[in-house]
C-alpha cells in the first residue's frame, strides 16, 4: 500500500503518523518493550490527546530479533496464525545517555532514544535501519495501517517474497502477499510468502498471514517498505551472515522440507488435463514409455479420473475406468507409482455436496448458508479445515483412495478464496485466505504420512504460503508452451528457493497451448534436471512420440541421466531436508559474492556442484556465466575456465551442465528406476583436484535417508587419494582439466573391489 505522494506529500484521504522519541521502556531479560509516542514530549501537556507506538523486541532463536509494533492493544487476536517456533532465549543488553542496545548472538539492535530509530548490525557491520519516521501508524476513512520503512543500502537486493514471475530481484517492484489463480505470466502468484532475503546478509519475514503490502524500493526507492491492516504488525529479522544461513535459520523458525521419498525424483507422466483418455489410453503411454525404453516412475490420472461436473466427488468414472482397483493394481505391477488430481472444492452436483452442506463441512456466507459459485465448477462449494469434523470426513475420501492402491496427490487449486465468509471456528477470513492453502495441504500430507509411512509422503502441490514448506513437493502452476514462459517459470522457481522451500517442480512442455517439438525438448532438458520432473498439458498429451523421434531419444537420455544422478541429487535432498536450503539453488545463492551472480535466472545450481542452464531459444544457443575456477561440461568433457560469459550452440542431446572445480558426482549403477541401492557399486566421478591442498568429501545416502558411506577426495603433495567407508565396489573416474597446449582431456579411470 503507498501511503505517499513522492517523497514530499502524503496521498489523499491518509494521515500519518509516526513514533518520535522513546518516552520510556521496560527491559526484562528477553525482552524490552518501547512506548514511543506521535510527537515529542517537552511538557505534560504534551502527554494529551497523543497517540503512540509500542515496540516490543525478543529474540525467537539466536542471531534473530522479533519487532511487534502495536498502535491499539484492545482488539481481538482471531487465528489462525503462522507455526512459529519461538524459544524467547535471553537478550544481552547495554544502555548509553542516547542509545539502549539488545542482542542476540550476533544480532544487534540499537534504538536511539532522542530520535526515534531502530538499527541492526551483524557483529559489526551495518544491515539496515528503521530510520526516523520509518514506523507510522496510518489513518483513513475505511482502514487504519501499520508499516515498517527499512533502508535498502547501495547494492542491495531484495529476493523471494514467494514463487513469483516478475523481475528476480524484486527491487522496484509493489508485491501484494495474497494467493491468486493468475497463471505464471502476470505479477499474480499461486504462493505467496512474506519473506525476503537481502543480499546483504538478513532476511525478514513479516508474521502476518492476511494481505501484507510490499514496496520494495518502489514508493520512496531507498527504503524497503512493508504494511498490514489493522492496529499491530510484527516482523522477524534473521542475521545470517550468507543467504544460506538465513534460509537455515528461517526454517529453523518455520519448519525444514520433509524428505520426499526417493521415486518422487523419478519421471512423472500424466494424462494431462482436457485431452481424452481412459484406462487404454494410459496404458498405451505407459507401455509405450516402456517400448521406447524411457524410465518412468509415476503416472498421474488429472482432473478427468471423475466425472464431469462432480470435482470432486473422489469416485472413479466408470465409463472410462470400469474396474479402477484393477487397473491401479495392474499399473503398480509394472513398478509405478499412482498420482490423482484433487482440490478441496465440492461441486454441486457430486454426491458428496449434500453430506457436506447438511454437516456443516463447508465455508459459509455470514448468514450461514454454505458459500458457493460457479467459476471452477457449477455450483461449487469449499471444504473448511478449520471444522475437525470437516478434515476428517475429507481425509476418509482420500483415505479409500490410498487403500485402493493411490500413493500421491497433485493437490491442486486453494488460492481463491473468499473473504465475505465466515469459519467455523471462527477465523479471521483476511488471514485465512492465504492461510487455506497451509491447512488445506497438511491435511492431505498429514493423512499420507499416517496411511503410508513419513518417509512415503509427497504432494504435488499448486498453492503454499509461509510453512507449507513443509509439505512437498509444489509446482509452478500453469505456463505457455513458449520460451518465455519457460524462463518465467525459472524465475519463479528461484524466486521460491528464496522464500524458504527446497523442491520445485513446473510442467514440461508447457501447459496452454501446443508445444512444439522443438520447445518440448528444450523443457525436456530444463525438466529433467530440476528438483522433481512431470510431464503435463492441458490439451494435449505430453508422451514424447507424438512429437518427433527426437523427442523420444532426448526424454530418453535425460531421464537416465537424472537415475544414475540419484546418489547426487539424494545426497543434496537430504541435505534440504536437514538444512533448509534448497536444491536448485540460485546463482547469488551459491555465489553472493560475485556481482555478476546478483540478477542471474536463466541459469542455477543443481545441488551445490552442478550448474545448469536451460537454453530459451530455438537456435541452440546458450548464454551463460561462470563464477572463477575451473568448470566441466559432464555431458560434453569441455573445460572452462570461470570469471566469464559463455556463448555457444548446443544441439538437444546437450545442454551446459558443468561440474564446479573439485567436485564429487556419484553416480549410481541403475537406470530405470530413482529409487535403489545408491551405494552398490556406484561410480564415482571427480573434477579438478589438481592443486595441492584441493580436498572435498561427500556421502551416499540410501532412499530411507541414512548415510550409508562417505567418501574423501584430496590432492596432497600433487598426489590424490580417494577414501571411501561404507562401500565393497566402486569405479573412481578423474576428470583431469584440459592440457592447454594441446587442447586435449584426459580421464583416468579405476575400478576398486573391497573384500
Amino acid at each position: 500500500m503507498k501511503f505517499t505522494d513522492g517523497i514530499w506529500l502524503v496521498k489523499e484521504g491518509f494521515e500519518i503518523q509516526n513514533p518520535k522519541e522513546v518516552f520510556d521502556y521496560e527491559l526484562k531479560a528477553d525482552s524490552l518493550k518501547i512506548h514511543a509516542p506521535f510527537k515529542k514530549i517537552k511538557t505534560r501537556g504534551d502527554t494529551l490527546n497523543l497517540g503512540l507506538m509500542t515496540t516490543e523486541i525478543h529474540s525467537p532463536r539466536e542471531d534473530v530479533m522479533t519487532i511487534r509494533l502495536t498502535h491499539h492493544d484492545g482488539s481481538t487476536t482471531k487465528s489462525p496464525a503462522f507455526p512459529v517456533e519461538d524459544e524467547h532465549v535471553a537478550l544481552k543488553s547495554s544502555e548509553t545517555a542516547g542509545d539502549i542496545t539488545v542482542s542476540s548472538g550476533d544480532l544487534r539492535v540499537v534504538i536511539n532514544k532522542e530520535n526515534y530509530a531502530l538499527t541492526f548490525y551483524g557483529k559489526d557491520q551495518f544491515l539496515t535501519k528503521s530510520d526516523v519516521n520509518g514506523q507510522g501508524y496510518i489513518t483513513s476513512s475505511s482502514q487504519n495501517y501499520i508499516r515498517e520503512r527499512l533502508d535498502l543500502g547501495v547494492g542491495e537486493n531484495i529476493y523471494g517474497l514467494g514463487e513469483r514471475f516478475t523481475n528476480f530481484v524484486k527491487n522496484g517492484q509493489t508485491v501484494d502477499i495474497w494467493n491468486k489463480d493468475g497463471g505464471t505470466s502476470s505479477d499474480q502468484s499461486y504462493k505467496n510468502v512474506p519473506f525476503f532475503v537481502s543480499n546483504k546478509g538478513y532476511g525478514v519475514f513479516v508474521n502476518h498471514p492476511e494481505n501484507v503490502s510490499f514496496e520494495v524500493g518502489s514508493e520512496h526507492v531507498s527504503k524497503n517498505q512493508f504494511s498490514v491492516a489493522g492496529e499491530r504488525l510484527e516482523y522477524i529479522l534473521i542475521y545470517g551472515p550468507s543467504m544460506e544461513e538465513i534460509l537455515r535459520k528461517y526454517t529453523d523458525l518455520m519448519g525444514k522440507p520433509a524428505l520426499p521419498p526417493a521415486w518422487s525424483f523419478g519421471l512423472w507422466l500424466s494424462t494431462s488435463f482436457c485431452t481424452d483418455y481412459d484406462e487404454e489410453t494410459v496404458n498405451s503411454f505407459i507401455d509405450g514409455m516402456k517400448d521406447r525404453d524411457i524410465p518412468l516412475d509415476v503416472f498421474h490420472f488429472d482432473c478427468f479420473w471423475m466425472k464431469d461436473f462432480e470435482w470432486c466427488n473422489f469416485e472413479w468414472d466408470k465409463r472410462v475406468f470400469p474396474e479402477p482397483e484393477k487397473m491401479l493394481a495392474k499399473l503398480k505391477a509394472k513398478g509405478l507409482k499412482i498420482c490423482v488430481w484433487i482440490n478441496p472444492y465440492i461441486a454441486q452436483k457430486s454426491a458428496l455436496f449434500a453430506e457436506g452442506k447438511e454437516h456443516g463441512y463447508f465455508i459459509k456466507n455470514r448468514d450461514g448458508s454454505v458459500w458457493q459459485w460457479d467459476l471452477w465448477q457449477g455450483g461449487q462449494a469449499i471444504v473448511d479445515f478449520t471444522n475437525p469434523d470437516a478434515c476428517a470426513w475429507y481425509r476418509a475420501k482420500l483415505s479409500a483412495l490410498i487403500d485402493m492402491g493411490v500413493d500421491s496427490f497433485k493437490t491442486d487449486f486453494g488460492e481463491r478464496i473468499p473473504t465475505d465468509v465466515q469459519y467455523f471456528d471462527g477465523s479471521d477470513p483476511e488471514k485465512m485466505h492465504n492461510y487455506y492453502a497451509y491447512q488445506y495441504n497438511e491435511v492431505v500430507f498429514d493423512l499420507l504420512k499416517e496411511k503410508k509411512g513419513e518417509q512415503e509422503a509427497v504432494l504435488f502441490a499448486r498453492s503454499a504460503t509461509a510453512g507449507s514448506q513443509k509439505f512437498p513437493v509444489h509446482w509452478g502452476g500453469d505456463c505457455l508452451s513458449t520460451y518465455s514462459s519457460m524462463a518465467e517459470s525459472l524465475r519463479g522457481g528461484l524466486s521460491f528457493m528464496l522464500s524458504g522451500f527446497s523442491f520445485w517442480s513446473h510442467d514440461i512442455g508447457g501447459f496452454e497451448e501446443g508445444a512444439t517439438p522443438d520447445i518440448y525438448k528444450r523443457w525436456t532438458q530444463f525438466g529433467l534436471l530440476s528438483s522433481h520432473s512431470r510431464y503435463h498439458g492441458n490439451v494435449e498429451y505430453r508422451v514424447p512420440w507424438i512429437f518427433d523421434e527426437e523427442a523420444v531419444d532426448v526424454t530418453r537420455k535425460f531421464t537416465k541421466l537424472k537415475m544414475r544422478l540419484m546418489p547426487y541429487l539424494f545426497k543434496q535432498a537430504v541435505t534440504a531436508h536437514k538444512e533448509g536450503v534448497p536444491v536448485m539453488r540460485p546463482m547469488v545463492l551459491a555465489y553472493t559474492e560475485d556481482p555478476a551472480a546478483a540478477t542471474l535466472d536463466r541459469q542455477y545450481m543443481l545441488g551445490e556442484n552442478l550448474l545448469v542452464a536451460p537454453i530459451f531459444n530455438d537456435q541452440g544457443q546458450a548464454e551463460f556465466y561462470l563464477p572463477k575456477g575451473k568448470w566441466t561440461n559432464i555431458l560434453t568433457e569441455q573445460v572452462y575456465d570461470g570469471g566469464q560469459w559463455v556463448s555457444e550452440h548446443h544441439d538437444y542431446m546437450s545442454l551446459p551442465l558443468l561440474a564446479k572445480e573439485n567436485s564429487i558426482i556419484v553416480h549410481g549403477a541403475e537406470e530405470n528406476h530413482a529409487e535403489y541401492d545408491y551405494a552398490e557399486k556406484p561410480a564415482i566421478h571427480i573434477y579438478g583436484f589438481e592443486n595441492d591442498g584441493s580436498e572435498a568429501n561427500t556421502s551416499i545416502y540410501q532412499a530411507t535417508g541414512r548415510q550409508k558411506a562417505t567418501i574423501q577426495v584430496q590432492n596432497k603433495n600433487n598426489e590424490v587419494t580417494v577414501q571411501t567407508e561404507g562401500l565393497t565396489e566402486y569405479t573412481i573416474i578423474w576428470h583431469k582439466q584440459h592440457n592447454p597446449a594441446t587442447k586435449t582431456y584426459e580421464t583416468t579411470e579405476k575400478t576398486i573391489k573391497l573384500s
